[in-house]
C-alpha cells in the first residue's frame, strides 16, 4: 500500500462524499528542512465538518494522520468543506 493510499484509507473516517489527494513531493525535492517525507495536497468534503471552524476540520484530519507525521508526511495543504457548503 502506498502512503496515498493510506491517507485516504484514514480518512474514510470522516465518510468523504469527495477527496481528492495529490501527491506534490516532487515539486518540493531538495526542500531545506525535509528530513524525506512526502508534501500532499488534499481537498475533502464531509458531513462532518458541519457546523465547524476551519481549524477544527484540520484538526480531524491530522487526528487520524498524526502517526504519519512529520516523518512520512512532511507537508499537507488543506481544503476542507462542508457538505452543507457545497
Amino acid at each position: 500500500m502506498t502512503l496515498a493510499d493510506e491517507i485516504t484509507e484514514r480518512l474514510q473516517i470522516l465518510a468523504p462524499t469527495t477527496l481528492n489527494l495529490i501527491d506534490e513531493s516532487a515539486l518540493h525535492a531538495g526542500h531545506k528542512g525535509n528530513g524525506g517525507g512526502a508534501h500532499f495536497m488534499l481537498k475533502i468534503t464531509s458531513s462532518h465538518f458541519c457546523g465547524k471552524s476551519q481549524i477544527m476540520r484540520h484538526r480531524l484530519i491530522y487526528q487520524t494522520l498524526t502517526d504519519l507525521m512529520p516523518h512520512k508526511i512532511h507537508a499537507l495543504s488543506i481544503v476542507a468543506i462542508a457538505a452543507d457548503e457545497v
